[in-house]
């Protein structure tokens, strides 16, 4: 029997204390127009997509904060997984809207999502998130693709915050937001380097989830 391939694009790590239920089998969509369209969570050890409560309070955070205007937006959804935060963005009007995953199945998945929605505006990139966001980030800057809503929802407690936040300031427009989802709260009294760049927008938390948005100083 060949070893099982650690799947290392969307899998997530449980949050200690967390039980170990398992993801739903589908998510749904929560606004614009593909209200309650569901979307399949691929069968990967790990996966958790981020739930419709709190997407629903992130998007209505963004909504406030962008005054409605989604159809400016160009953005980014790292670690894409069953796509939940990136086509709810096209479904409330976004521009475009860029996917990336890792997973081959979860890929597919997203492309499977994208032709039966007939979103045109979103593209689905099969790839490493790092080695995707470092290409972008070495672009020259007066030509790197730049998005003003970045999605980054990383597999827990493997330091990818610390790796991506770096990068994420080269393609992020001038007054960008980034979503975030991690183990931990990012309104530490001594926040690690990687964070001194980034001033938190609004933040919350599900369980041992924490959720934030995020803007560059300055």
């Amino acid at each position: 029997m060949q070893p099982q391939k650690k799947y290392s694009g969307k899998t997530k790590q449980a949050a200690p204390g967390r039980p170990r239920n398992g993801p739903p089998r589908q998510v749904r969509i929560i606004g614009g127009q593909w209200k309650r369209t569901p979307l399949p969570v691929p069968d990967a050890e790990g996966l958790r997509p981020t739930p419709d409560r709190v997407r629903e309070t992130v998007f209505n955070w963004l909504h406030f904060l962008l005054d409605g205007g989604w159809s400016r937006l160009a953005c980014l959804d790292l670690f894409a997984g069953t796509g939940a935060l990136g086509f709810e963005a096209a479904s409330r009007g976004a521009a475009s809207v860029l996917m990336v995953e890792e997973h081959t199945p979860a890929a597919a998945q997203l492309q499977a999502t994208k032709d039966k929605l007939q979103a045109a505006q979103v593209s689905i990139l099969r790839g490493d998130a790092f080695s995707v966001a470092s290409k972008l980030a070495a672009s020259a800057p007066d030509s790197a693709r730049r998005f003003d809503l970045i999605f980054l929802d990383p597999p827990f407690e493997q330091e990818w915050l610390a790796r991506m936040l770096p990068l994420c300031i080269h393609i992020l427009s001038e007054n960008g937001i980034i979503y975030v989802e991690s183990e931990i709260a990012l309104t530490h009294d001594a926040p690690p380097d990687w964070l001194a760049p980034w001033r938190v927008l609004r933040q919350g938390n599900a369980g041992m989830v924490f959720y934030h948005l995020l803007q560059r100083k300055n």
